[in-house]
């Protein structure tokens, strides 16, 4: 007897995948391999599918790869605006993207870090790029704002500053594992405490 259930999954493709399984699986195999050197022949081949039954879910290799993007782009941003609407010091909101900026890579680790490998060869990937040099600019202007108000030291440029924060903060996706014993919540005050502290100001209090 063939049930709804049945019938549903005959109609994502043999093997049952919906369009957010047919995503995972391709943003695995283009941090595995590279996004350039990830045919679509490929990318079948992984999940056991036709190309014509892959293409039933996505138009392209190209939209999969925006999709991945903007889930990255879209929770940094979201993690970024949030921090500006508070009404708190520049120094508190620089620690609240902090805290966005780490919870939204460890809840989508495959997509950010797929996004920290860009190398711009695309259209796609030049405008996702784009995208992050500007969320780097408002982020330094938050820095810059901190150093204003002295709670964080001014020796230090602001954009240096910031690339220094989020080069701590990206080099998580090199060894963060979601079933791992690190928990998020507390990997965020971690990165807090060792980023921050050296850009207090010497001999003042943030």
């Amino acid at each position: 007897m063939t049930t709804p259930a049945d019938t549903a999954a005959a109609r994502r493709g043999r093997p049952g995948y919906d369009r957010r399984q047919v995503l995972d699986v391709a943003v695995a195999l283009f941090n595995e391999q590279g996004y350039d050197a990830t045919s679509v022949a490929a990318l079948a081949e992984r999940l056991g599918l036709s190309k014509s039954a892959l293409y039933h879910h996505f138009a392209s290799k190209e939209q999969l790869l925006a999709i991945a993007l903007e889930t990255a782009l879209s929770r940094l941003e979201a993690a970024l605006d949030e921090a500006l609407a508070r009404e708190a010091s520049a120094a508190d909101r620089l620690e609240h993207v902090i805290r966005g900026a780490v919870a939204a890579l460890t809840a989508e680790l495959p997509s950010v870090t797929l996004l920290l490998r860009l190398r711009g060869n695309s259209p796609v990937e030049v405008a996702a790029l784009e995208r992050r040099r500007h969320f780097d600019q408002r982020v330094t202007g938050l820095v810059r704002n901190a150093q204003a108000e002295g709670r964080i030291r001014t020796d230090i440029d602001a954009g240096v500053a910031t690339r220094l924060i989020f080069g701590m903060v990206n080099s998580v996706v090199e060894w963060y594992r979601p079933d791992g014993p690190v928990d998020p919540a507390l990997l965020a005050e971690d990165v807090l405490a060792v980023a921050l502290d050296g850009l207090r100001p010497r001999g003042g209090r943030a």
